[in-house]
């Protein structure tokens, strides 16, 4: 007949209680200390931050740090591309006509694996994370596939 052993349910007890202290969620793997824009800023002053952080865009945000808009290495290629084919000059242009207004945000409480999914199906780089109407963090590709390499040893279950 065999000997019977309950070793397996006892790992298996061990291991649930283990991974429902696991983060999984956006707000567990967000950027916290972001470089924001405002829209008064000058499509020079963005290029410039953008450089000299090495990023590829950011927030733009108003004085009470709601989200208005987001600015990026494209949006300013075009400016400074329209500016010399118009031959207009770029220093007095502020990036408030020039970002983009229609901004898909991402709930902090959704877990990676969904946010995962909404960076497949939207083609986003990043997503800003609004709560109560403020800006408090940023998920990127780059995080979400961070997250998954702490998280690779575990089993995974949804929460």
């Amino acid at each position: 007949m065999g000997i019977k052993s309950f070793q397996g349910a006892r790992k298996l007890a061990q291991q649930e209680s283990t991974t429902s202290n696991i983060p999984f969620k956006v707000k567990d793997y967000m950027s916290k200390d972001l470089i924001t824009f405002k829209p008064s800023q000058s499509v020079e002053d963005v290029v410039d931050a953008l450089i000299k952080y090495k990023i590829s865009g950011g927030p733009v945000v108003n004085e009470k740090n709601e989200l208005i808009g987001v600015i990026s290495e494209g949006d300013c290629i075009k400016q400074i591309s329209d500016s010399r084919y118009y031959n207009m000059p770029m220093e007095n242009h502020s990036i408030k006509n020039h970002m983009a207004t229609n901004v898909e945000t991402i709930d902090g409480n959704l877990n990676i694996f969904d946010a995962a999914k909404q960076f497949l199906s939207s083609k986003r780089r990043r997503f800003p994370i609004v709560e109560d109407g403020k800006l408090i963090g940023q998920i990127s590709q780059k995080d979400i596939l961070k997250a998954a390499m702490q998280l690779k040893s575990q089993n995974w279950k949804r929460v």
